[in-house]
This record gives structure tokens, C-alpha cells and sequence, in this order.
């Protein structure tokens, strides 16, 4: 029989699972108690350097989070995957900010060089049609969890 049993991951095995972008989801806290949060698929890019989390995320009128986006309201992201039959994830929690060209220091210039975000087509028309705003998470808490099992 199995014991399946989590175990945190340590910052090296953290970054060496979200690489330098993919895949996972982001929520959005809800305006009011009661209401469920606003969650959505998203692609990420990582910077093991800073720790910060970069979104390109579609802005337009039918995106549905411009609001949350634009009140700067509490989020989570989680990317998780199974792996070999394990699972693993991350959980980042904080604000997004957007990455606007005035905004960009040389080091996000130089942290948006380092991160691969999957450009990956939801969207009912061309991407080329969808506006797109860039946001950083600088994450006020990180979490890492991987399956573990001992045999009995």
C-alpha cells in the first residue's frame, strides 16, 4: 500500500520546476464575501533571479479581467504538473503590476530577456487581434510542494 505524503520543495527544485515560463493559473480575489474568485489559464514567464513572475495577459473590452487587473486586487497563481506519476506545484501569491514601458527599469528589461512566455491560442479570433498587457507578480509569498511516497 502506498503512503502518499507531500514534501516542500526547496528553492533550487522551485526553480528548476517553473524553468523560465509555461503554463497555470491565476485567480483573482472576489469583490465581496461570498463571491467565488475570478480564475483563469494563463502562461507565464519566470525569473529565478528575482523571484518575480511575468503575465501577458489579453486586456481588451471582452477579457473579463481588466477590472481585477486594474484595482490591483490579491492574486494566486499555481502551475502544477504531473511528472513520472507525481505530481508537483508552486503557489505564488501577491499583486500584479503592469509592466508599462515607462515603468521598465533595467532590470525588469533585463528579466523580461530571461523569461519564456508560451504564447498559447485560447482566444476565438487571431492573437494578433487581441490586445495584450504585460504584468509582473513580485510575490509576497512562495510555495513549493511535491509528492512524495514511502511504500509500506
Amino acid at each position: 500500500m502506498d503512503d502518499v505524503r507531500s514534501v516542500r520543495m526547496d528553492e533550487e527544485t522551485r526553480n528548476e520546476f517553473l524553468g523560465t515560463g509555461g503554463t497555470g493559473v491565476v485567480s483573482f480575489a472576489p469583490d465581496e464575501a461570498g463571491e467565488a474568485p475570478f480564475s483563469l489559464p494563463v502562461s507565464y514567464g519566470y525569473d529565478a533571479e528575482s523571484g518575480d513572475f511575468y503575465f501577458r495577459l489579453a486586456t481588451g473590452p471582452d477579457a473579463g479581467k481588466a477590472d481585477f487587473v486594474d484595482r490591483r486586487t490579491p492574486v494566486s497563481f499555481v502551475a502544477y504538473e504531473t511528472l513520472d506519476g507525481r505530481w508537483e506545484s508552486v503557489v505564488a501569491t501577491g499583486r500584479l503590476e503592469e509592466v508599462t514601458e515607462a515603468a521598465i527599469d533595467s532590470d525588469v528589461v533585463q528579466a523580461m530577456r530571461n523569461v519564456e512566455i508560451p504564447l498559447v491560442d485560447v482566444f476565438d479570433r487571431h492573437p494578433r487581434e487581441v490586445e495584450f498587457g504585460f504584468y509582473r507578480l513580485v510575490p509576497e509569498e512562495v510555495t513549493g510542494k511535491r509528492e512524495a511516497r514511502t511504500e509500506d
